[in-house]
């Protein structure tokens, strides 16, 4: 059995290995080149799009904060190189941050960002709260506004660059994520994520808003409608390993290199699972994935996936820095989940609706919590409080049957476990 982690600490597994059906971990192909050769590659599929671009344009790439690992500053210096040499100059290019909701970044993480193109291409934080640096384009079929930055709508071409990963309601990242809500209003951001739920009080999460889906999914549709009207030139997305190490890159069309991409992503990072287990052991990976809840959250969410309805969780996700956000637990003050999204109906927030997320889960079934979070906010959570592996494991045997089985996942937020319909 392997260890779990916890923050810094690693605790071995004290279960018995015929209990275990699996241990679930992603099978990532091998990379087929550097990440300078994956990156390179993908881009001579571009050379057609690159050829129409005209010197004296002004172009805009959009990336992402450092929350986010692209491994951009790899790809930014190259893609500069192609624009260079399909002469564009420095001065009309401009990189903008894609913040969405996200706080400005610092000057050393803007160096860390763009890498060796700091100090020498411009480079703009989005701010999804200015008006006068925001454009209005219209509102999509369902009603989401899209107000988009104007330095990204008024260009003469856009890139869009990010990582490609699972999300938990618009299915991936990447893609046309970037524009919305990367570089949306905050109104724009707020509306696209509450599509992830059904338009009925008291219905919940629309069943095609989750991890790894796209089709009938409403925040990737919402997303897909609004990047079109403002469309970028190409894309590049690159696919990261747990190591943060680009293992793959797709450049082109905006619609179908994305997909492409999460084709990819969904092969190499879903774990088919025949059935599902009464418990689930599962560990975020430690520091600094399980740095507040709110990133440990993903890991609830994938693990969830592999247990039968009434099971029991045992998630490992030390939160030093606690919730991960000021207002998250106030959420919590709703005793139960219908309450929570029937109050989130009428003043959405997004991480309210983590909150709502976490709290569906602790009703649906029992998750032991082993964390530095105080004990009475984890139980007003919903979830039970432990301090380590062994008591956790100890306060779940008696909640399970005597004959259970189990998953343990030693990376909770890096793959999908995808039970298989007969």
């Amino acid at each position: 059995m392997p260890d779990l982690k916890c923050g810094d600490k690693s605790y071995p597994l004290p279960l018995e290995p015929e209990r275990v059906i699996s241990v679930l971990r992603p099978t990532p192909p091998a990379a087929k080149g550097t990440p300078a050769e994956l990156i390179g590659q993908a881009l001579d599929g571009c050379r057609e799009a690159l050829s129409r671009f005209i010197p004296g344009e002004q172009v805009v790439i959009v990336t992402s904060d450092v929350t986010r690992p692209t491994g951009s500053d790899i790809y930014l210096p190259m893609l500069v190189a192609r624009l260079n040499a399909a002469g564009i100059r420095d001065r009309d290019i401009e990189i903008v941050i894609a913040l969405g909701i996200h706080r400005k970044q610092t000057e050393a993480e803007h160096k860390k960002i763009v890498g060796e193109l700091y100090g020498r291409i411009k480079v703009t934080d989005h701010d999804c709260d200015d008006p006068g640096a925001l454009v209005y384009l219209g509102d999509t079929a369902r009603g989401v506004p899209v107000e988009v930055n104007r330095r990204v709508a008024k260009a003469d071409r856009l890139i869009l660059t990010g990582a490609i990963t699972f999300h938990y309601f618009a299915g991936f990242g990447g893609g046309r994520k970037s524009l919305l809500p990367g570089v949306s209003s905050r109104r724009s951001c707020m509306a696209s994520h509450f599509a992830l739920l059904n338009p009925e009080e008291g219905s919940g999460r629309h069943p095609k808003a989750v991890t790894g889906n796209l089709v009938g999914n409403p925040v990737h549709e919402a997303m897909l409608e609004a990047c079109s009207y403002s469309p970028p030139d190409f894309i590049l997305n690159t696919v990261l390993d747990a190591d943060k190490k680009i293992i793959a890159a797709f450049a082109g069309d905006w619609r179908s290199a994305h997909l492409e991409g999460c084709n990819y992503y969904s092969a190499a990072f879903s774990r088919p699972i025949a059935e599902r287990a009464d418990l689930v052991v599962v560990s975020c990976g430690g520091f600094p994935k399980d740095i507040n809840l709110i990133q440990a959250h993903k890991s609830m969410e994938y693990a969830s996936r592999a247990l039968k309805p009434g099971g029991v969780m045992v998630l490992l996700a030390e939160c030093r820095d606690g919730y991960g956000n000021a207002t998250f637990f106030n959420w919590f003050g709703y005793r139960s989940c219908a309450e929570l999204e029937s109050a989130l109906r009428k003043h959405y927030e997004i991480n309210g609706q983590t909150a709502w997320s976490v709290k569906e889960k602790a009703e649906r079934f029992r998750i032991v919590l082993v964390s530095r979070l105080p004990a009475e906010e984890v139980e007003t959570m919903g979830m039970i409080p432990a301090e380590g592996l062994q008591q956790a494991l100890d306060l779940a045997l008696p909640m399970l049957p005597p004959e259970f089985t189990a998953y343990v996942i030693p990376e909770g937020g890096n793959v999908l476990p995808v039970p298989q319909t007969p």
